[in-house]
C-alpha cells in the first residue's frame, strides 16, 4: 500500500510540474479583444517605462484588488498577444481560445491602459 502511494503521489507530482500554464481567456466585444491584465504586466510596464511612477502605483492598487481587464483593437490585442491578427478573428468567429498569457507590452498598450482606466489616467 505504501508503494502504490508513493507512486500515485509521484506521479501527480510529476503531473503537476508538467501541466502548461492556463492561458488567459480573451473575449470579444464588436472588433475589440478584452485582454486581463496581471501583476506581471504591471511589472513588466514598470520596467518598460511606458507608464509613470504613479500610474504604475494606481494600476498595481487595482490589479492586486481583483480582476482589471482592457479593450483593445484587434492589432494591438495581436501584438500584447503574440499572435496575427488572423489568429484572433478566427478565434473570435469559432470561439476556440487563445493563449495570450506571456503579453508583450507596447506604448500602444500602455495608453489603452491609461486612457480606460480612469485611476491610472488620472496618476498621469
Amino acid at each position: 500500500m505504501r508503494t502504490f502511494t508513493a507512486i500515485l503521489a509521484a506521479s501527480a507530482a510529476i503531473g503537476l510540474a508538467t501541466a502548461p500554464a492556463a492561458a488567459q481567456n480573451l473575449t470579444f466585444s464588436g472588433g475589440l479583444v478584452n485582454i486581463p491584465i496581471t501583476v506581471q504586466d504591471v511589472s513588466v510596464l514598470d520596467k518598460s517605462n511606458f507608464l509613470n511612477d504613479n500610474q504604475i502605483q494606481a494600476l498595481n492598487n487595482l490589479v492586486t484588488a481583483g480582476n482589471v481587464s482592457v479593450q483593445v483593437p484587434v492589432g494591438i490585442a495581436a501584438q500584447v498577444c503574440g499572435v496575427t491578427a488572423n489568429v484572433l478573428s478566427a478565434a473570435q468567429k469559432s470561439g476556440a481560445p487563445v493563449d495570450c498569457s506571456q503579453h508583450q507590452m507596447s506604448q500602444a498598450f500602455a495608453n489603452q491602459i491609461a486612457r480606460q482606466i480612469p485611476q491610472v489616467n488620472a496618476a498621469k
